[in-house]
């Protein structure tokens, strides 16, 4: 990288009750909690030549806000509950026309049924769900390969 150039942003969003992890139903969701999540994350972004900026918010509007006013290159989203009710979350991503990976801790097909549909895996790049906080990593490599054309 020239000193012209910035590194590429990635947007890391997390939806409500992710500041719970940790705590919250570790059987299904692990024992990592979501600063330790993003404290990893934030290290591999520096190892990958990326920068990471993260917001967690229970509040949908306060998300949405984050990513009409983003500067980032790419997202990676685990919208939680808002993954089944948020058209406007969506319709921000869209508005946007940031490119977006979807990651969700547990694999949202082997619980609910009304968590079996989502309002954004049919505009992501990609989805991942079911490993754990791996899925994070897996998509920030993912990210980082697409902005640096190595994919």
């Amino acid at each position: 990288m020239t000193a012209n150039q910035t590194a590429p942003k990635v947007l890391l969003i997390n939806g409500p009750n992710l500041n719970l992890l940790g705590r919250r139903e570790p059987g299904v969701y692990g024992s990592q909690t979501l600063t330790q999540i993003v404290a990893g994350l934030e290290s591999q972004a520096t190892a990958l030549g990326v920068t990471l900026e993260h917001i967690q918010s229970n509040a949908e509007h306060v998300l949405i806000d984050a990513i009409h006013n983003t500067d980032a290159d790419f997202v990676i989203i685990n919208p939680a509950a808002f993954t089944h009710t948020s058209v406007a979350l969506r319709d921000a991503l869209l508005g946007v026309a940031l490119p977006f990976i979807e990651v969700h801790l547990s694999n949202v097909h082997a619980r609910e049924p009304f968590r079996h549909h989502s309002y954004f895996s049919d505009k992501a790049v990609g989805v991942i769900m079911g490993l754990g906080p791996k899925g994070y990593s897996l998509a920030l490599e993912a990210a980082t390969e697409r902005l640096k054309g190595s994919n």
